[in-house]
Formats: C-alpha cells, structure tokens, sequence
C-alpha cells in the first residue's frame, strides 16, 4: 500500500498522536525532575547527582519544541492519510526520544560546554532541515504551475531525503547532551532504519509518481546524508 499516495486530514489519528507523545513527554519530565528520581535509580544500582543538572532542561527544552514541530508538520504539512497503527506506533517511537534520553542522562552531572553548545547548533539545523525542508516544498507543491512536478530545490538539493538526515541530526544532539556512550545507539539505529526502510520505500513511490523526473534527480543527488550517500 503506498501511503505517500493516498491524500487524507486524517485528524482524529493526528490527535491521537499528538495526545499520546505530550504524556510520553510529561513522563520524562516526571523522570528528570520528580524529587524521588533519586530513590528509584538507586534501587537498580544508580547514583544520581545532587540537584537538577542543566542538561536535563536542555533535553526537556529539545523535546518540547520537538513536539511543537512535529504538530505543525502533521497538521498543516502532512497531506497524506495517517493509519491508525501508524497513530499509535509513532507515539512508541517518540517514547525512544523523550524517555530514553530523559533516562540516560540521569547519572551525569557534568556542566554544559561546548559539546553542548554544538548539540544545540544541531539540534536546529536538523529541525530546519526537517521542517524548513518540507515548508519550502509545501510552497512549492502550492504554486499551480509547479503541478507534476518533483521538487528538488532548498536542501532537497543536498540530499533526496534530507528531510531524515535532518532527523538524524536533531536525534544526535540529544546524545550529545545525554552524556554517555550508550545514548549514540538511538541515533545509529534511527540511521539504520530510515537506510533499510523509509528510503527505499519512498524511492519506490517517487519513482512510480515522477517517473523519469525522478531518475534524473536521483543520478545527480546523494540519497540520505548529504556529499556522502
């Protein structure tokens, strides 16, 4: 079934999903912020610093304009039907971000620095990739001479999906600011997933819509992560 081609507001599975990720979201800030944090991670062998570390407002800060962006792209970007498994499964993903990196960054109290200061300039490069990306083609789909066609302009011309590198990129800034090793495995398994999955299923529907449009931009573009692949 090519979703990409069925056009639907589908607003009740919107909701849902919207609905579903705020309490995802309030639940890392029970996490990062309960006065009893300190309790429950001792009890499987965590030691947990003394006060509230600034990272931990970082990673709120990241996932509360997160939600924000990924409303706005759903209900004013988003044209194609949502699924209801689509509905409850995206929230899941989510979970990964605001509850995985809430909980990863609870043993370290180490001060903001640079590292972070560079997460941070990911962190919005990867939501102006994502979401700046998609406003540039949404003007442009809106413009009826542009009707047919495929848009390749904006940062679609670094990358054919750069709309998921720029996930990549936001996702990594939250391990940068998680402080440990094992926060890198969120982003490597989003990588490996968009590689294996989402782009070879939207090449497919491209491919079927646009024809020999899309074969021209894609003998000229890299795939996913720009000047790489």
């Amino acid at each position: 079934m090519d979703l990409y081609g069925e056009k639907s507001r589908s607003t009740a599975q919107k909701l849902t999903v919207t609905l579903l990720e705020a309490i995802v979201l309030a639940a890392s800030a029970l996490v990062m912020f309960w006065p009893t944090a300190s309790s429950w991670a001792a009890s499987i062998g965590w030691m947990l610093p003394q006060g509230v570390p600034a990272r931990r407002y970082l990673i709120l800060g990241f996932s509360v304009v997160t939600l924000g962006r990924m409303a706005f792209t759903m209900f004013y970007l988003m044209k194609r039907r949502m699924p209801w498994s689509e509905a409850f499964t995206v929230p899941f993903a989510f979970a990964i971000y605001y509850l995985g990196f809430a909980l990863l960054v609870l043993p370290s109290d180490a001060p903001l620095g640079l590292w972070d200061a560079l997460a941070i300039g990911l962190f919005l490069l990867g939501g102006g990739f994502n979401t700046g990306g998609e406003l540039l083609r949404d003007r442009f789909k809106k413009d009826p001479a542009n009707k047919g066609k495929l848009y390749t302009g904006g940062p679609f011309a670094l990358a054919m999906h750069i709309n998921f590198f720029g996930d990549i990129l936001w996702v990594s800034a939250y391990a940068i600011v998680a402080h440990t090793i094992w926060a890198w495995l969120i982003p490597l398994f989003i990588l490996s997933f968009f590689a294996i999955y989402n782009v070879p299923m939207l090449d497919r529907h491209l491919a079927t819509h646009y024809g020999e449009q899309f074969e021209r931009y894609r003998a000229r573009t890299k795939r996913l992560i720009p000047f790489v692949w």
